[in-house]
């Protein structure tokens, strides 16, 4: 049976399990409404690591903060 309490786990195109404790939060992400929203950790840590090792990051879906 899964727990549900369990943390998601994240998998590249190769199949390699990528932890995104691991992936520095860019400044963008700090400043954003959604940063620690749990119902935004996941899409947040795939956005994150799909652009891991990118000069610039982008994010479509970024608030920021007291708005």
């Amino acid at each position: 049976m899964d727990n549900i309490d369990e943390k998601p786990r994240y998998f590249d195109d190769d199949g390699n399990e990528m932890n995104p404790d691991f992936v520095a939060k860019p400044s963008l992400c700090v400043s954003c409404a959604k940063d620690d929203d749990p119902n935004e950790e996941m899409l947040c840590n795939l956005n994150r690591l799909d652009q891991q090792g990118e000069a610039d990051f982008e994010c479509e879906a970024y608030e920021p903060r007291g708005k």
